[in-house]
């Protein structure tokens, strides 16, 4: 399920349809550090994980965590590159 650009992914409404066949750990950006909302998610099974902000204490978090918030960095790198790329085709 994708969402318009407008809409704010973080709101309640919106991110249950977009988390419901999702269970374990789901990443996010900074923008998704909320209490409520890691607390609504950790009730259906999901586990959010996320950077911290720069005023933020730091936490322990698990290895393979630090390592998959790497990777998602990167796929974030290659779809921010193909959109670029594809805005910029003309056909």
């Amino acid at each position: 399920m994708v969402t318009p650009g407008n809409v704010d992914d973080r709101n309640l409404k919106v991110i249950f349809p977009l988390s419901k066949n999702i269970y374990g750990k789901l990443f996010g950006d900074r923008g998704y550090i909320s209490q409520s909302l890691f607390e609504s998610l950790y009730e259906k099974g999901i586990q959010l994980i996320t950077k911290l902000k720069k005023n933020m204490k730091n936490k322990l978090m698990p290895l393979v965590d630090k390592i998959l918030l790497r990777k998602r960095a990167i796929i974030e790198s290659v779809n921010d590159e193909l959109k670029k790329y594809l805005s910029d085709s003309t056909y």
